[in-house]
């Protein structure tokens, strides 16, 4: 029972996502793929982030890492996010630094969701479901690395 909420939850989010953030959605992007993540901060006022994730992206499944800085947090927090993958034609675009298009945006029943960017011009829209989760990843955003 759970389970079938929480995926009900990611249906929602997505279309949300794509009617709240339509300069994406629209015009020369199109959605290539598909990630999932699950990342871990600790911080007291400048803190770190890793994680690892999933990018689904013709066909094939890839596993790679993440890490990041935050800024201004405190605490110990975890995520898990999914969103979809704009702009990259080849999976070499995909590792890199990604920064945040943005401030992050709360959409309806506790979706959090996030545009970020690399410098090959890759976008993910990042949301998540969880109650309470704040999808903000800092200033400095985070690395794809180790892609797989």
């Amino acid at each position: 029972m759970r389970t079938n909420r929480i995926f009900l939850s990611l249906a929602l989010a997505a279309f949300l996502l794509l009617v709240v953030t339509p300069g994406v959605a629209q015009g020369p992007y199109y959605a290539v793929g598909s990630v999932s993540i699950d990342m871990t901060s600790v911080a007291a006022g400048v803190g770190a982030s890793w994680g690892s994730g999933v990018l689904r992206f013709k066909g094939k499944t890839h596993l790679f890492k993440i890490d990041g800085l935050s800024v201004g947090s405190v605490g110990v927090s975890s995520i898990s996010a999914v969103g979809n993958v704009y702009n990259m034609d080849s999976l070499s675009q995909f590792a890199g630094n990604y920064a945040a298009l943005g401030a992050g945006v709360t959409l309806a029943g506790g979706v959090a969701g996030l545009r970020m960017q690399n410098q090959s011009g890759v976008i993910i829209n990042l949301y998540a479901t969880q109650a309470g989760v704040q999808l903000n990843i800092g200033p400095q955003g985070f690395t794809v690395s180790g892609l797989r």
